[in-house]
């Protein structure tokens, strides 16, 4: 599991990366500047990023700021020298999932790397993901491109069961009885739910995700 530590300090480095790859659970690569931290963020796959706040180059305020404002959804333990509740408000508004002063004990940090590992399964759990469409089925948002969705309780019952069959075709007696259960409905109904749906969906947009399988039914599917 890899841990992205963004931290100026070449000794508070040092003890952290040895600590967490001690017991060979995490693989730990390491930042000294604010512009090396924020690429290594944005093109590397890693699992919680220690961000330091008082960086050369590009402080982490704007680190965070700017891995949101590009959806990167990693979390980040932001770890500072700063201690005034304004800068830890400040720094779970911008998008920080927690924060830690220093100086700190080492189990302290382990502790919350573990909490937030926890806390991002279970949000990724409740979060389906289909190119630039992201589903939350636990508060039924639905974004696209970031920009949230409006949807009747029944359009969002309809692309809750694609999505959660993405890749598969949906025959319309199965969306009936998945989205309609025992309320009225014909095969018109879909149809007419569907081309609801594909107006919120894939209007104006070249690559398509509602597609119709002829003879078989319906099918949401990204362009991966």
């Amino acid at each position: 599991m890899k841990i992205l530590l963004i931290e100026d300090d070449v000794l508070i480095s040092d003890v952290v990366k040895r600590g967490l790859e001690e017991d060979r659970l995490y693989s730990v690569e390491t930042a000294e500047d604010g512009p090396t931290g924020l690429r290594m963020a944005l093109e590397g796959d890693y699992a919680v990023i220690i961000l330091d706040i008082m960086l050369p180059g590009l402080d982490g305020w704007h680190i965070c700021e700017s891995l949101r404002a590009q959806r990167v959804h990693t979390p980040i333990l932001m770890l500072t020298a700063h201690d005034a509740v304004q800068d830890r408000v400040r720094g779970l508004e911008i998008g920080a999932d927690d924060y830690l002063p220093k100086p700190f004990v080492f189990d302290e940090l382990l502790a919350r790397i573990r909490a937030l590992l926890r806390r991002d399964k279970l949000y990724k759990a409740r979060l389906l993901r289909i190119d630039h469409l992201e589903i939350n089925t636990v508060t039924h948002r639905v974004t696209l491109d970031g920009e949230e969705l409006a949807l009747t309780p029944r359009e969002y019952a309809l692309l809750e069961a694609l999505a959660m069959n993405e890749g598969r075709v949906m025959s319309r007696d199965a969306i009936q009885y998945r989205v309609w259960n025992n309320d009225e409905c014909t095969s018109n109904t879909v149809d007419v739910y569907i081309g609801m749906l594909r107006k919120k969906l894939d209007a104006d947009r070249p690559v398509k995700l509602i597609h119709t399988v002829h003879g078989a039914g319906y099918m949401l599917k990204g362009s991966g």
